[in-house]
């Protein structure tokens, strides 16, 4: 398990082993099954992730009860932040494990108090929370001034193959454009 942690910490920042400990002995692993939702909207929760295998997306549903997909995450990566998901101790999106799925947490009261001891450690959560303010600013913009094609081609860049390992709604959610949509362009770009 250290060294999963190890390898997801240091795609961030690399940290002390002493730090790295520190995380580690907090840590909890749970698997989930294709389908689980493991954080459901506006419940409790005050954990922090990382994910050590499979993929997983948060998402909401519209008012029709229809799934938009917000963020993937897929192995060796962190699941965003517990203060940038949660308001009021509440989470504001659900996660859905996509495949089956690895996850190590950490109670978010535990690791806010590594941060107030540990400079390394505070460092690093404030790395990850800047990666993941850029993801989603990059976001932002793609959907403003991007076309469904780019925004399909920055995806592919962004994800490598996730394309071959999920659903296709659940990337043209993401994408803010209809499954058939995404269907011609795939097509379209295969030629």
């Amino acid at each position: 398990m250290k060294e999963k942690l190890r390898a997801i910490i240091n795609s961030y920042q690399t940290i002390s082993e002493r730090s790295l400990l520190e995380i580690n002995n907090g840590l909890t692993v749970e698997t989930y099954a294709k389908g689980d939702v493991f954080i459901k909207l506006n419940r409790i929760n005050s954990k922090e992730y990382f994910v050590f295998d499979g993929i997983c997306k948060s998402y909401l549903l519209n008012p029709d009860g229809v799934e938009t997909t917000i963020s993937f995450f897929m192995g060796n990566s962190i699941i965003s932040p517990h203060q940038t998901r949660t308001l009021a101790g509440k989470s504001n999106l659900n996660f859905k494990a996509l495949t089956a799925l690895t996850i190590a947490s950490i109670d978010a009261a535990l690791f806010e108090e590594l941060m107030i001891h540990n400079l390394e450690i505070r460092n690093f959560a404030h790395t990850v929370l800047q990666h993941e303010l850029m993801v989603k600013i990059q976001k932002e913009i793609g959907m403003a001034s991007m076309t469904a094609t780019e925004r399909l081609l920055a995806f592919r860049a962004q994800f490598k193959s996730l394309e071959n390992y999920i659903p296709h709604t659940d990337i043209a959610t993401y994408l803010g454009i209809t499954n058939i949509s995404l269907s011609r362009i795939r097509k379209e770009l295969s030629r």
